[in-house]
């Protein structure tokens, strides 16, 4: 699939160190790019904007959102199920870009100071110890599309792109790195191996004429000065298989074509019969592993040559692990910092972001709440801070609350200052913006679609939403942290699971809330769905409409048996009835239903169609499996 993603799609080149984004043609825009090649200088100067930070704003853009058009997020979807579908679309696609601004407020210029990231991130395997993270993901072609529309750069994502481990990658590649390291198990190894193999006549033929071998060419460097090498004619067979080299300077045979067992052999011989000779496995110049007989010229020697082998490997398998852990520095800085973390709509960038850097995601959505919690303690999401507060809602003039039309109408004036920044002034609140030791020109508002952007956008929207709800920016007032600050108190860590039917999840308590929507918005209420009396069925003739089907059961269960009805797609969907009873008794009509006299036949006559209480729902989601339509879904699933 990623060959498929690379070979498919148009490819810029000549990624700058920084980019000036035009949303429109009369404005640029600097964001720091950040790839591979400057991300360890760019990281070190990240790290004091992110602790100097009053708050900072995050974005991801990703391959995709939903496997299947029925793993969207539903209003009949309860909290669990709706996690199972985040879960599955976190698993299946990858980031490839991650939007970083920390804000910090100058009082002396009585401003914000942004320092908006753009950085791309790409799921390879660096280390030859340890496969990393799955090496395969989909792509949906809608986001695909939308990407390239805006400009993004695949080429720059998948050749530049910063590799990462999560937190458990990186411990099980510690893992794999000591065990290969292990000198004991080795020494233990070797002791049962002399013990065992010796008796073959092959085994004893071979260690003979390696010994023989070795004695010959370390007599030949002790004789001849000038560095010739003189082999018994008897042994000038096995002349090919050895090449004299030079390992920190000492002479060494470097061995080629051995199996390996002839190998453990050839360690056995070493170590039992010539004290100034060590074999050690090292990496050649092209990183592979290459095995060696190297000449110490003392008998204490061998250990000498065997703990500068063992360093120098553990030092260079550090230094790949902290360039294969890559972008999860960063994620692990926000997270040490606790500094109020900032996003829009973010409990599918947060998952992400848990998945992919911290661990596997867990099974059910109140042991991630938990988790995640721990990592991140302080989350504000400028999407529920719009949708329930009431000044800001009055400013909105039920407007759109998406990303772009927010800060389009949150924040819409540019002021130049007299040194030819940009500040955005609105209210008295300026947001200057700095990119290196450059400050930017004029820009306009604008949906970029580009992370670096976006979380400059969002950051935008919540520093001029802490303004409205009368939070006065000064040192004094910020000596706690905006996370602390009484007014945003009822907003921080709270995240909409899904925003269809203002369902919100706390992640203090992982319990659902709908109290300070309705608190907010007394006229903003959503019916509350009782999951006991839902029935699930798929498989039905596919030219019914709603009104047939509500028609159906009405004339068996009663004209006020059903509440609503709702289609997953076109082979599936709910029934809500009145009463929790009715569920059972619909299942068990549909088993006794004897023909087409029956005026339930006409929606489940036939024997395609199928039904289920609610819970099976929840069992269809939780598979990894995503067929396009849910009735072939149920279908391979053995679902009847």
């Amino acid at each position: 699939m990623i060959r498929g993603f690379a070979r498919t799609l148009t490819l810029r080149t000549n990624l700058s160190s920084y980019n000036l984004r035009h949303p429109f043609s009369s404005s640029t825009f600097a964001i720091k790019n950040v790839t591979r090649d400057n991300f360890d200088s760019v990281f070190e100067n990240l790290k004091n904007h992110i602790k100097q930070a009053d708050f900072v704003s995050v974005d991801l853009e990703m391959t995709g959102v939903t496997s299947a058009p029925w793993r969207d997020s539903f209003y009949f979807d309860r909290n669990d199920i709706r996690y199972l579908k985040i879960k599955d679309s976190v698993e299946k696609f990858a980031v490839v870009q991650f939007g970083v601004c920390p804000f910090r407020w100058d009082d002396c210029k009585k401003s914000f100071i942004a320092h908006p990231h753009n950085f791309y991130v790409f799921p390879r395997k660096e280390l030859p110890f340890y496969d990393g993270p799955a090496d395969e993901f989909l792509c949906q072609a809608t986001s695909i599309d939308f990407l390239a529309k805006y400009k993004f750069d695949f080429n720059a994502c998948i050749h530049q792109g910063i590799s990462y481990l999560s937190r458990e990658q990186e411990a099980e590649a510690r893992d794999r790195l000591k065990l290969a390291n292990d000198e004991s198990n080795l020494a233990s190894n070797l002791e049962e191996f002399k013990d065992s193999t010796l008796t073959s006549s092959p085994d004893i033929l071979f260690t003979c004429q390696m010994k023989k071998y070795l004695e010959g060419w370390r007599d030949s460097l002790l004789r001849n000065t000038n560095g010739g090498v003189q082999i018994d004619e008897s042994l000038q067979d096995l002349t090919p298989m050895f090449e004299t080299v030079f390992h920190k300077m000492r002479p060494a045979l470097r061995l080629k074509g051995f199996t390996s067992h002839q190998l453990r052999l050839v360690q056995l011989i070493t170590t039992k019969h010539f004290q100034d000779l060590a074999f050690v496995r090292a990496n050649g110049e092209s990183s592979s592993e290459e095995k060696l007989i190297v000449y110490t010229d003392s008998e204490d020697g061998g250990g000498v040559v065997m703990k500068e082998v063992k360093d120098h490997l553990h030092k260079e398998a550090e230094t790949k692990l902290k360039a294969a852990t890559g972008f999860r520095h960063v994620i692990d800085l926000l997270s040490s910092e606790q500094k109020l973390l900032v996003g829009h709509n973010s409990f599918l960038d947060l998952t992400h972001i848990y998945s992919k850097f911290i661990g596997p995601l867990p099974p059910t959505v109140d042991e991630y709440i938990s988790s995640v919690h721990k990592v991140f303690p302080y989350i504000i999401d400028t999407k529920l801070l719009l949708n329930t507060d009431c000044a800001i809602q009055r400013l909105m003039k039920k407007q759109s609350t998406s990303l772009s039309s927010a800060f389009a109408l949150l924040c819409p004036q540019i002021a130049l200052s007299s040194e030819g920044s940009a500040s955005v002034n609105q209210s008295g609140l300026k947001i200057e913006v700095r990119v290196d030791d450059m400050r930017s020109s004029n820009w306009n508002s604008g949906a970029n679609h580009e992370a670096g952007y976006d979380a400059f956008m969002t950051g935008c929207i919540f520093a001029q939403a802490c303004s409205h709800l009368g939070i006065e920016f000064n040192n004094n007032s910020l000596v706690k942290g905006l996370a602390e600050h009484e007014n945003l108190q009822k907003y921080i860590n709270l995240l909409y699971l899904s925003w269809n039917n203002g369902a919100m999840i706390d992640l203090r308590t992982g319990n659902e809330s709908f109290e300070l929507l309705t608190q907010q918005n007394p006229k903003q209420r959503y019916s509350r769905i009782l999951f006991e009396n839902v029935v699930l069925i798929w498989g039905f003739p596919s030219k019914l409409k709603p009104r047939e089907v509500k028609e159906c059961v009405s004339k068996v269960f009663g004209s006020d048996s059903v509440i609503s009805f709702y289609y997953l797609d076109g082979t599936a969907a709910f029934i809500q009835f009145s009463k929790k009873e009715l569920v059972s008794d619909f299942l068990d009509r549909k088993e006794a239903i004897a023909g087409k006299s029956d005026p339930l036949s006409k929606l489940l006559g036939g024997g395609k169609t199928h039904a289920a209480k609610y819970d099976v729902y929840k069992e269809i989601c939780s598979s990894s499996l995503s067929e396009k339509l849910f009735s072939d879904q149920a279908e391979a699933l053995g679902i009847k």
